[in-house]
């Protein structure tokens, strides 16, 4: 599906080209309009700022559609963002491996959010064997609301394996710097939903990154712009 870029004032390719910079190094808006400026292109940091929260989210779901199948292995944790001057909460899950399974910013850290981040990773990544975690008694609760609706839908032999072994879960916490060393020049957010669709850029630049797209050879920046059709 092709991404609409019709109204904007700009080539596609200067918009893609800033959209990338900023979710994949570490910029402030005000670094990019300096950078945009030196590449003959005007542009103030708020047309920039609209340019992230418009597109990251359209690049991002069209990523998920083409990344490759991950392992049935994963290991789930998340981390804090600074929205409002308040911290909020990025679920996060990869593979074994070390592939991006799925992501989701929420406001809460409790029950709720951890069974609204496993049904979605489970909708566009299929159910796990084992899921690895900390000792955080919601996430263990999330995951149990899943087995229990398994279980209640005669899919008990489709039960997920539980294991909450802080040491298991390294992988994803070293995962985890790529995104804050990102977000850190950022200094917070101004809008929860301008969070959440950064985050959904970092998150796709940092797949890419990491070879799910399966274009080996490829530049990063190249299957970036390809994702927007």
């Amino acid at each position: 599906m092709l991404i609409n870029f019709k109204g904007a004032h700009y080539p596609k390719d200067v918009i893609l080209y800033a959209v990338f910079f900023y979710v994949r190094y570490s910029v402030s808006y005000r670094d990019l309009e300096e950078i945009m400026q030196e590449r003959g292109v005007t542009v103030d940091h708020a047309t920039l700022n609209r340019w992230v929260v418009r597109y990251s989210p359209l690049i991002a779901e069209q990523a998920q559609k083409q990344k490759r199948s991950v392992a049935t292995s994963w290991r789930m944790d998340e981390t804090y963002i600074k929205v409002k001057g308040k911290w909020v909460y990025l679920y996060r899950a990869i593979d074994k491996h070390g592939n991006t399974i799925e992501f989701m910013l929420s406001e809460a850290r409790d029950e709720q959010a951890a069974t609204a981040f496993f049904d979605r990773a489970i909708g566009n990544n299929g159910l796990p064997e084992k899921v690895v975690m900390d000792k955080s008694g919601a996430n263990l609760a999330g995951l149990k609301n899943i087995n229990f609706c398994l279980f209640l839908f005669s899919f008990w032999f489709l039960l997920i394996d539980i294991l909450q072994v802080k040491y298991l879960n390294n992988i994803i916490e070293q995962d985890h710097r790529f995104i804050k060393r990102i977000t850190k020049p950022m200094m917070g957010f101004k809008a929860f939903h301008s969070a959440q669709a950064t985050i959904d850029g970092i998150e796709t630049a940092h797949l890419i990154r990491k070879g799910q797209l399966n274009q080996e050879g490829t530049p990063t920046y190249q299957q970036f712009m390809a994702l927007a059709g």
